[in-house]
């Protein structure tokens, strides 16, 4: 089982990166870089292929709308390149806001879009023929009487260091997790609760995996949440851990969409904890977020994080094992996050 975590550079870019070369001699194997509408991933992936030399480098995640589907493959090929075959090319829809609202493109067919992405991404790595695809929303060259009918099918210069880059897709409901487990290599899930998530998504993967390619290796899960180790994380001192959880999975439980419109308060619901997910939902939008934060199950935060004591991480580890996730992805939020990511590191390997 690997061990993963996002960067996190409010500090500061580069003092993020120092911590992440300290990480990497700890164990870590994967880390993740954010793009959202700051400063874009892809030339913070440089500067970390630069600073280390074993962990996996991830864009966690990039959108399929601001870069042509071509570009997307260049690029994704440039990183395994400068990064010696250690690039991840995670990708995902991104929301109307930023896309719209920050890019100027209309955010349509996102799910249909990914898929397109994927397969011209495979295409022109393998580097078998020139670049030519007909879909509903990329096509290549430009279809006739569009631009100025120059354009012919082309091949990337380069040969790329891997013809089968790791794709990781951030989906989220429905057919696009369907499509996930059908078509990538890598899921990246979110409110993930290992003993119930299949009452969310165990129908959708289950479809998927059946129609995926035989030649195609195990589907990776990346999921865990905070990580703090230690014998006296018991009884109120792991609560008190455990308890900064809360403002953020009462926004999204209550504050990600209106009254049935919002995806993770459908999670929370099919989780078993409608009563509260009502609650959250009500108190959230009226503006009580503390009312609503205090209302999230102390269940559902103690098990979808890593925080407590080494004989209960160790059973929460052997939970995630059984889920199927192959990535533990962790926040260390103790004072210092190297020791943890060893102590996650030696239970794992134990």
């Amino acid at each position: 089982m690997k061990l993963s975590m996002g960067i996190n550079y409010a500090g500061g870019f580069k003092e993020a990166v120092e911590r992440v070369v300290a990480l990497e001699q700890a164990g870590l194997d994967q880390v993740w870089v954010a793009e959202a509408y700051s400063f874009d991933a892809i030339s913070q992936v440089g500067y970390l292929a630069a600073r280390t030399s074993r962990v996996e480098i991830g864009t966690g995640i990039v959108n399929v709308y601001s870069r042509s589907a071509a570009l997307m493959a260049m690029t994704a090929a440039g990183c395994d390149y400068v990064s010696d075959g250690r690039f991840i090319l995670g990708l995902g829809a991104s929301g109307p806001q930023v896309i719209e609202g920050f890019h100027g493109i209309p955010y349509e067919k996102p799910m249909q879009r990914i898929k397109e992405y994927i397969e011209v991404c495979r295409k022109v790595w393998a580097r078998e023929e020139a670049l030519s695809y007909d879909g509903k929303t990329v096509q290549v060259p430009l279809p006739a009487g569009q631009g100025t009918g120059l354009g012919k099918p082309l091949k990337i210069i380069n040969h790329p260091v891997r013809k089968d880059i790791p794709i990781w897709w951030a989906s989220l409901k429905d057919k696009s997790v369907e499509a996930t487990a059908e078509l990538a290599d890598g899921w990246l899930p979110i409110m993930f609760y290992p003993e119930k998530y299949h009452n969310v998504w165990g129908d959708q993967l289950k479809a998927g995996l059946a129609k995926r390619d035989k030649g195609r290796k195990q589907l990776d899960i990346s999921a865990g949440g905070m990580l703090a180790i230690d014998e006296k994380l018991t009884g109120e001192a792991q609560t008190r851990i455990l308890d900064n959880a809360r403002p953020s999975m009462a926004l999204y439980v209550g504050g990600m969409g209106a009254r049935g419109k919002n995806f993770y308060n459908d999670v929370c619901r099919d989780y078993g904890f409608e009563k509260e997910a009502v609650a959250i939902q009500d108190l959230y939008l009226e503006g009580k977020k503390e009312e609503a934060a205090a209302n999230i199950p102390a269940e559902w935060i103690l098990n979808a994080n890593l925080v407590g004591s080494p004989g209960f991480i160790k059973e929460r580890v052997a939970a995630y094992k059984e889920a199927g996730v192959t990535v533990l992805s962790v926040n260390p939020v103790g004072p210092d996050p190297v020791r943890e990511i060893e102590k996650l590191r030696a239970i794992i390997d134990g």
